[in-house]
């Protein structure tokens, strides 16, 4: 049900640059574009969000801030997630607007709907940021986390590795879904740490997979809206080579979610 016809823009781009070592060279960096998020239902298409994100997995990142940001709760309320296809516009345009069609069944919160979002790669979505909006959603208490604290340290050695783009620029954040069985999988980089979680989640909601109980690894610190995020997707835990916010740790509280940040070398903090 996701359609990804149109090319997306490149992750990499090469430039001039002049090093202090070798004079001048060629430098890979990474690609940030802008992507508008739409929705359609009953034949309305509606803009919800614009952010600043690395061009590849865009489906999936539509479709994982939409979970995360409460308009759609489980993978029937979408029907297919495509690239536009408007004509009028260049080829490079048209690859930078996504449409999630959803459900008619679907019910859309007004006050989304009413605020709308722009997103820049550093920051969240200023977007569902109370302990209570996530109650008045139904969102439950995470799993308690299977895996002892010990083995939640070890997971963070893996991640690294799969940072295929971070490795070519320096200029990524990469995450991991870890699974019941201790596997690498959803593995996404992004130059936003918020696209890069919604573009795991999204990935493992287009697969129908579920995602209670798992874990989410982290390249970077964990903020309030990473947790959110985590909250609402079901996982049981979040370990990062950074550290928490204390915001994002009453959350985790408020929900059960361990947080295990300062992961490196075998080493850890756990928080929650």
């Amino acid at each position: 049900m996701a359609d990804e016809s149109s090319v997306a823009p490149s992750a990499i781009a090469r430039v001039s640059a002049m090093r202090s070592d070798r004079g001048k060279t060629l430098e890979s960096v990474i690609v940030e574009e802008p992507l508008e998020i739409r929705i359609a239902q009953r034949e309305v298409e509606t803009r919800v969000a614009i952010t600043m994100r690395t061009p590849g997995n865009d489906l999936e990142l539509a479709v994982g801030f939409l979970l995360s940001e409460g308009l759609i709760s489980a993978r029937g309320d979408v029907l297919q997630a495509r690239v536009c296809a408007d004509r009028s516009l260049t080829p490079r345009q048209r690859a930078n607007v996504v449409i999630v069609e959803l459900a008619d069944s679907v019910l859309q919160p007004a006050r989304v709907l009413d605020r709308r979002f722009t997103i820049s790669s550093a920051c969240g979505v200023c977007g569902s940021t109370s302990l209570s909006d996530l109650h008045e959603r139904g969102i439950s208490r995470v799993p308690t986390a299977r895996r002892t604290f010990e083995e939640e340290v070890a997971l963070i050695d893996a991640l690294k590795p799969q940072q295929r783009l971070f490795a070519k620029t320096g200029a990524l954040h990469g995450v991991a879904l870890v699974d019941e069985h201790g596997v690498l999988r959803f593995v996404r980089e992004d130059v936003g740490r918020h696209n890069a979680v919604d573009k795991a989640i999204g990935a493992g909601m287009l697969e129908g997979a579920d995602l209670a109980g798992w874990t989410l690894l982290l390249s970077g610190r964990v903020g309030f809206e990473i947790v959110q995020k985590a909250v609402v997707a079901g996982l049981s835990s979040i370990v990062a080579v950074s550290a928490p916010t204390s915001l994002a740790l009453e959350l985790a509280q408020e929900f059960g979610l361990r947080i295990v940040g300062f992961a490196r070398e075998g080493r850890g903090t756990e928080y929650c």
